[in-house]
């Protein structure tokens, strides 16, 4: 996962965040670094709670401050640190240049608003036309994400559509001023699996014809192996294992890595009960000692209750954070 400055539209360096709560610092992102290429689809995958929304939260300027804080780290775009620029610059850039599909379109959208004028607003707030013009861009859009009667449907509101429907809304309003970066939060959670397959394949599409690079975010690695080219695992707040898809696929290196794949079930195998990882995801207000992930380690010694590996670069070029990642690797061949 190295440095190919020209290729490269976002870089994120040493990233942390925390937030402030009642209790004491919960610290939600420790230290993420990676870089997202032009018209590439880069996916962030991990459990609830491994830091994956906290981390586009802060690429997008939308983490609740208070309570939470950026507290170290650059978010470079267009020469712009985005972690420190003014909101007012944000707006310039959010929207138009780096847009969001949220996972629940139903809370994203507004449900007193037609879909189709929630667009246009989208739409005039980034670029001088008329209101009348903006309308038509919006029905036009309606078509693009593959819509069905687009100008009726313009007219609804979001109550009135289905869900897989209001995702294609999102979508539709995430490209009204062609940004360059689409970040795309568990775009198809709560859609079932034939509706979902529809969602990629026009996220799929939409990148082949505009060249917006994918930052896409989720949990469930059938939608990675799907979309992206290259992965980042998160797990309590850090980067755990990174690199190019088919490696990382075919022999991950990092026991939690190994176990998200171990817990999916397959087609080819009949087995009584689902691998799980056994335990829970640390508290970080009271994080074990050493490595985070220890407590649920298959792989666990004394080393890793004492130390926290570091990232490092593997022979293929993937990096990984564990002790032991070379006995890992050869674990599944």
């Amino acid at each position: 996962m190295g440095q190919n400055t020209d290729n490269t539209i976002l870089d994120v360096k040493d990233l942390k965040v925390s937030f402030y709560t009642d209790n004491g610092e919960v610290p939600a992102v420790r230290g993420v670094t990676f870089d997202l290429r032009k018209g590439e689809s880069l996916g962030i995958v991990g459990e609830s709670g491994c830091g994956k929304s906290a981390t586009v939260s802060a690429i997008m300027r939308l983490l609740p401050i208070p309570p939470a804080k950026i507290k170290d780290g650059t978010i470079m775009y267009e020469g712009v640190d985005i972690a420190k620029t003014p909101e007012r610059e944000m707006l310039r850039i959010r929207g138009a240049k780096i847009a969001m599909i949220f996972q629940e379109p139903m809370t994203a959208l507004n449900p007193v608003m037609t879909v189709g004028s929630q667009i246009a607003e989208a739409i005039l707030q980034h670029n001088k036309i008329s209101k009348t013009e903006a309308n038509q861009k919006a029905v036009e859009l309606l078509k693009l994400v593959e819509i069905p009667e687009a100008e009726k449907r313009a007219a609804s509101y979001p109550h009135q559509l289905s869900g897989g429907m209001r995702q294609r809304v999102m979508i539709a309003m995430a490209l009204s001023c062609q940004p360059e970066i689409l970040i795309a939060d568990e775009p198809t959670t709560a859609l079932d699996v034939t509706i979902q397959a529809q969602i990629l394949d026009l996220l799929r599409k939409m990148r082949k014809e505009t060249g917006t690079s994918i930052l896409l975010i989720t949990h469930d690695l059938g939608v990675i192996a799907e979309m992206c080219e290259r992965v980042i695992v998160m797990y309590s707040g850090r980067i755990v294992e990174k690199g190019d898809i088919i490696p990382i696929f075919e022999h991950p290196m990092h026991p939690y890595t190994e176990g998200l794949f171990n817990s999916i079930p397959r087609m080819d195998q009949d087995v009584e009960e689902l691998h799980v990882i056994k335990g829970r995801v640390s508290d970080p207000l009271d994080p074990p000692s050493g490595c985070w992930f220890h407590p649920r380690c298959p792989y666990c010694r004394d080393k890793c209750k004492e130390i926290e590996p570091e990232l490092r670069t593997m022979q293929d070029g993937r990096e990984v954070a564990c002790h032991f990642a070379e006995e890992v690797g050869t674990h599944g061949e």
